[in-house]
This record gives C-alpha cells, sequence and structure tokens, in this order.
C-alpha cells in the first residue's frame, strides 16, 4: 500500500504532479488495466450489452473525467452495481441480453438503452451543477447495504448459467428455482472453465495472504492465463460437438468474447443511441434509476475513497457527480455502458501506489491500446471465465458478514436490509429501497420520533465562546432530516472556521445513519483543525452494543439486583460485585429468619444486611455466576433479580462510564 510522503507534501494532479508523480501514476494505471479489462468485458455481457461496451465506458471515464473531478484517486468506469438496471433496461425494450444470440432485436434494445443512458447523464449532469452531490446523504445505510446485497445475489444468479455454459433469463426468483435445472443441463467443458474460474477468485486472495508476492497480481489475470489455455484445450474457435456419457454437446466461438477481428475494428463497433425510445414512458423510469441508484453509487464509491486516501484530500462530490454525467453522456453516444466512481478498482489504484488522478487515465490508455491493437487476442477470452469473475464480485456484495455486521447494529437494522434485499429481488431496486426507507420511517415512529420531525430538523444554536458554537438538536436526528443538519453543521463549523458541539442529549431518537455520519463529520472537522464533540450520547441508550447502534431517549431497562445475607461477608460481597462491573451498590441492615431457621425452631430474627446493585444484564449475570459458584456453598444468602428502568443509563454501565470521564479528561487536557 502506497504510503504519504515523508516530506508531509500531498500530491496534486496538475502539470507538475504529472510530471512529479508520473512512474507511481504510470505503473498503479497499468496494473488496474489489469483488473478492469476482463471485469469491463465481463459487466458489459452482464448487461445486455457488447462486450466493448464496457471498454468504452471505462476509456471515456478514465480519460475525459481525469480533467472535469478533482477526486484524485477514484477509478471511473462500469460497476457491477449498475448490471441489474442495464439488463432490466434491456429486456423491458426487448433485448434477451444476448441469451439467445445477437439479434436486431436486441440491437434495438441495446439503442434504445444508450438513449436512456444519455437522458440520465443530462438529469445527473444537472443535478451536480444544482448542488445535488449531497444526494448520498439521504439514503439509509442499512437499506443502501441491503440493496447492493439483492445486487449481488442478482449478479450470482444471472451469471452461474453461463458459467455453466447454459442459457437462461428471467426473473431473479425464478431463475433461482431453476438452478438445479441448470446444473444438470449444464456443458461439461464450458462448466470445467467456468468452475476454475470461481474457485481462482475465491482462492486466490487467501493464497495472497501466505505469499505476499501474490498479493501483487491481481486473480482476474490469473483466471484469463489460465482459462484461454483450457479454451485452446477445447478448441473453441472452431465449431464442433463431443459427446460424454451418451450425452452431445456442441462447442464454438459462441462461448467467446465476441471482439472487432482486426487492429481498429473497434471503430467499426461505435453504436449510436436511438431517441426515439425516449417517447415511451418506460424509459424514463429507467433512466430515473440509471440516475439514482447511479449517482448513490458513485458518491458513495467517491467518499469512501476520500477516507482511504493516505493524504485524506476532499473531493468535490457536486463536481464528481458533475464529471461521471459528462463521462456517462460521452459513453452513451457512442455506445458505452454507464459509469461510476468504481469502489474495488479505486482501492486496487491506492493500493498500487497512485498519487494523482492521472493514474485513471493511464488506465484508460493502456484499455485503449489493447482494444484497439489486439483486439484478435481479446476474442480468445472465454465467457465462463467472465461469468466466473463476476460470480465472485457478486458473493463479495453480499457477503455473509454484512448480515452480520448489520445485525451487531442493531436488531431493527437487520429488518430494514432484509427486507430491501428481499423486495429487490421479488420486484425492482426502486421499490426494494422505498420499501427498506419506508420501515425506517415505521421503526423510526415506533421509537417515538414525531412525524414533523421526520423530515424537520429543530435545531437551537447557541455561541459557547468566540471560538466554539453550541448545536442543540431536539426531537430527532434521523436519515430522513440530517441533510439540513449537515448543512448547519459545515456552515457553522467548516465554512465560519468554528469549534463545534453536537448535543444530542434532548432528542428522542438518532439513528444508525446519523450515528455513522457524526463520525465522519469529526474527520472532517480534524482535518481542518478544527473540534467536533458529539454530546449527550450517555443520556440515550443504545439499542445494540455496536458503537454506530441508533440511540433512543427515555428510560433505559437495567437489572436490580438484591442479596440479602449475614453481615460478616457484607464487605466482601459488595467488593466482588464492584470488581465484576458494579457502578455502585446500597446496603443497609435488616433482621429476618428464613426457611431453614423456621424450620429449626429458630424464631429469633437474625442480623442480616440487605445489598442491591442496579446494574446492565452482563454485569448482573456476571454477579450471579460468582454468588451461584462461589458464595451459595458456603453461605446461606437470599438473591432476587428485578427488571427496573433508569433515567441514565450510563449512570449503571461501567463500560459507559469509563468512556464518559475519558471523554471528560481529554476536554480538560485539550
Amino acid at each position: 500500500m502506497t504510503e504519504p510522503q515523508t516530506d508531509n507534501e500531498i500530491p496534486r494532479g496538475d502539470a507538475a504532479g504529472f510530471v512529479k508523480y508520473f512512474k507511481h501514476d504510470l505503473t498503479s494505471g497499468f496494473l488496474v488495466f489489469l483488473i478492469a479489462l476482463p471485469l469491463c468485458l465481463g459487466i458489459s455481457l452482464a448487461c445486455g450489452y457488447p462486450p466493448i461496451a464496457g471498454i468504452f465506458t471505462a476509456i471515456i471515464g478514465s480519460i475525459l473525467t481525469t480533467f472535469i473531478s478533482n477526486s484524485e484517486l477514484t477509478i471511473k468506469g462500469p460497476a457491477a452495481g449498475l448490471i441489474v438496471i442495464a439488463i432490466g433496461c434491456i429486456e423491458d425494450f426487448g433485448g434477451d441480453g444476448m441469451t439467445g444470440g445477437w439479434t436486431d432485436t436486441d440491437l434495438a434494445a441495446y439503442k434504445a438503452a444508450l438513449a436512456v443512458g444519455v437522458a440520465a447523464a443530462v438529469i445527473q449532469i444537472l443535478f451536480g451543477f444544482f448542488r445535488g452531490g449531497i444526494l448520498g446523504e439521504f439514503f439509509p445505510i442499512s437499506a443502501v447495504h441491503g440493496m447492493l446485497a439483492a445486487i449481488g445475489v442478482i449478479i450470482i444468479i444471472k451469471q452461474f448459467p453461463v458459467a455453466l455454459g447454459v442459457s437462461a433469463g428471467g426473473e431473479p426468483l425464478e431463475m433461482l428455482k431453476e438452478m438445479p435445472h441448470y446444473v444438470m443441463e449444464a456443458n461439461p467443458a464450458i462448466a470445467a472453465i467456468g468452475m476454475v474460474s470461481i474457485l481462482i477468485m475465491f482462492l486466490w486472495p487467501l493464497a495472497g495472504k501466505r505469499v505476499d508476492l501474490l498479493k501483487k497480481i491481481p486473480s482476474p489475470m490469473i483466471v484469463l492465463l489460465v482459462t484461454v489455455p483450457m479454451g485452446f484445450g477445447f478448441d473453441l474457435l472452431h465449431e464442433h460437438s463431443y459427446t460424454l456419457q451418451g450425452h452431445q454437446y456442441q462447442l464454438g466461438e459462441q462461448y467467446l468474447v465476441k471482439m472487432p477481428d482486426r487492429v481498429f475494428g473497434m471503430f467499426n463497433d461505435v453504436t449510436f443511441p436511438d431517441f426515439s425510445a425516449l417517447a415511451y414512458m418506460k424509459a424514463w423510469k429507467w433512466a430515473m434509476m440509471f440516475f439514482i441508484i447511479g449517482s448513490l453509487e458513485s458518491l458513495l464509491s467517491a467518499k469512501a475513497v476520500d477516507l482511504l486516501d493516505p493524504w485524506k484530500r476532499k473531493a468535490n462530490m457536486d463536481r464528481d457527480v458533475v464529471a461521471v454525467g459528462v463521462g456517462n453522456l460521452c459513453a452513451s453516444m457512442v455506445g458505452g455502458l454507464p459509469m461510476i466512481s468504481e469502489i474495488v478498482r479505486s482501492k486496487a489504484n491506492i493500493d498500487n501506489g497512485a498519487r494523482t488522478r492521472f493514474a485513471d487515465m493511464w488506465h484508460g490508455v493502456f484499455l485503449l491500446a489493447c482494444v484497439a491493437m489486439i483486439p484478435m487476442v481479446l476474442h480468445e477470452i472465454p465467457l465462463a471465465a467472465l461469468a466466473g469473475m463476476l460470480v465472485y464480485t457478486g458473493y463479495r456484495l453480499a457477503h455473509p458478514t454484512e448480515f452480520i455486521h448489520v445485525w451487531r447494529i442493531g436488531k431493527e437494522q437487520l429488518a430494514i436490509f432484509v427486507t430491501t434485499l428481499m423486495m429487490v429481488l421479488a420486484t425492482d431496486l426502486l421499490i426494494g429501497v422505498a420499501a427498506g426507507i419506508f420501515l425506517k420511517m415505521v421503526i423510526h415512529v415506533a421509537n417515538g420520533v414525531p412525524i414533523r420531525s421526520l423530515f424537520r430538523p429543530y435545531i437551537e444554536i447557541q455561541e459557547v465562546d468566540d471560538h466554539t458554537s453550541l448545536i442543540l438538536a431536539r426531537e430527532s436526528a434521523v436519515f430522513s432530516n440530517w441533510i439540513p443538519f449537515k448543512r448547519q453543521i459545515e456552515d457553522i463549523g467548516l465554512i465560519q472556521r468554528r469549534n463545534l458541539i453536537f448535543d444530542i442529549s434532548n432528542t428522542r431518537l438518532v439513528d444508525h445513519s446519523v450515528m455513522e455520519k457524526l463520525e465522519g463529520m469529526k474527520s472532517d472537522f480534524e482535518q481542518e483543525g478544527l473540534s467536533f464533540e458529539v454530546r449527550g450520547l450517555e443520556a440515550l441508550r443504545p439499542l445494540a452494543n455496536s458503537p454506530h447502534a441508533a440511540r433512543k431517549g427515555g428510560l433505559a431497562t437495567m437489572r436490580r439486583l438484591t442479596v440479602v445475607a449475614d453481615e460478616s461477608i457484607e464487605q466482601w460481597l459488595e467488593e466482588e460485585c464492584v470488581a465484576l462491573g458494579a457502578t455502585g451498590f446500597t446496603s443497609q441492615p435488616c433482621r429476618g429468619a428464613g426457611r431453614r431457621e423456621l424450620a429449626n425452631g429458630v424464631v429469633s430474627m437474625n442480623s442480616k444486611v440487605r445489598i442491591e446493585v442496579v446494574t446492565t444484564n452482563q454485569t448482573c449475570n456476571a454477579i450471579l455466576e460468582f454468588l451461584r459458584s462461589t458464595v451459595l456453598p458456603e453461605h446461606q444468602v437470599t438473591v432476587c433479580v428485578e427488571t427496573v428502568e433508569v433515567i441514565r443509563q450510563d449512570h449503571f454501565d461501567a463500560g459507559a462510564l469509563q468512556v464518559s470521564e475519558h471523554n471528560k479528561l481529554a476536554t480538560m487536557n485539550d
């Protein structure tokens, strides 16, 4: 991974930076090109576009947007996240994604999709000019992750039959039911290529963890190095058949990537949009989906790259949206796919030592040279190999750890995540995301958020001193009213150059999305040499143990443990309770007789002590275990546990108390 310059110089993508960081950017551009080449081909085919369309997009995106966006390390190009929209648009206009070969109907659908891409690009450009880059702040994080996971599942469902050499199409859930049939109908030779590709994609990263040298070789290139010779071995360049266990199977060029058959033949594949398609209402539905989902993915990726940037440079999101829009406009005009700021290739760009935006440009230059000079070589790539790469891409989007991560943040977040995922699979992206947003709002209202504050923030601004301001939030701070909060925070803090205290102690709910965004704001302030303090967290109870979990106002549920024991062990019990995590106790003398004493005829009441501890469920269980294992075998004690509600949870939570004291000490030291 690249390291910042020792002289603290921040690389800039200007004329001087082009010369100074030429070696770093050229090297990274070449390595990213090796990753991008097969992915562009595979994504394009999965979208129902000609394979060269993805190359057109990457070339235009990398070379053109380099000079428009100020994002230094993002790689622009086609992305797996847009596959579902692209193939949906193609199918809505009568195409079948080349399932049955490239026909006139497929060509017409392709040209209609290009017109839709142009319309979406124009909206995107206007959106960026009118400072619409803040769109990415609206969508709840769990719904976005659910959408991406659903896209991953759909990619797996759609590409697995291709990896088996089977022609298949239809809705995702319908295709899922047919998976056993696809396996039974698999073409063994093609399936061998597909399965080898999938195994390499999954196993190569594991090998890289054991041998550092292997990390530098991208797994897609290993797939090509293995599967292209396999294609030669199966003689896929020539039409023929073979028989295996009584079944006859066909092989031929239909299982290879279709590319120009001569140098510079790519220019013959330039295709122009059919703007008559925009006369249909369905065209505008897909244009809005390209615009909304594409812009959202691009913004999220660009923000993620900013966080990964070793020099912590910040891209202008509005400008980046304009750059992507211009790139999409040009790409769609010549037959390319829609593009976004792509996170996987951008991460590889950073890891390979890129310094400036010119690394993105160089990766496009290498793509241009490759497809212009040696398209005949690209024709030898098996489609099953590209499908195997996309199966792995889909798996990463819908990785099982995503479910675990969301569940740890809160059960309600998992419900939103799963609802979005299932609705996307059953319907489409917009309905799925809308369902996730609607469920999140219902949960907010159920947690006490007034409907009036779902979209409107209730803010009070106070001046603390000459350099510090206080924003006091009331009612709620949730994803749907975060944008006005963000504008106030940036205006008072980052623009007016003031330290800021954001007090949420009087809110009824702060949701998971806002908790994560507040952490991001703190980082933004630190980069500007300012302080950003979130105050009042201790007054709200988290809905899960994660620091990013939603926090709710009102009474918090705790456990009250009451122990009645002989006064001779009072001090011992009190010390052990504190050692196990109790933040305090109440002890008072009492008199009484237990069951054994009454059974033995002892009616005089003995001196006892009553110890009460209010604490968390975890600490309560630890104390109970101590009483069972250590105290009860040797002493007669009575133990009672009740559920109680308290105003301030942090007063009874040792972990929260330590964090609070640490924050107070840090503030004093500052």
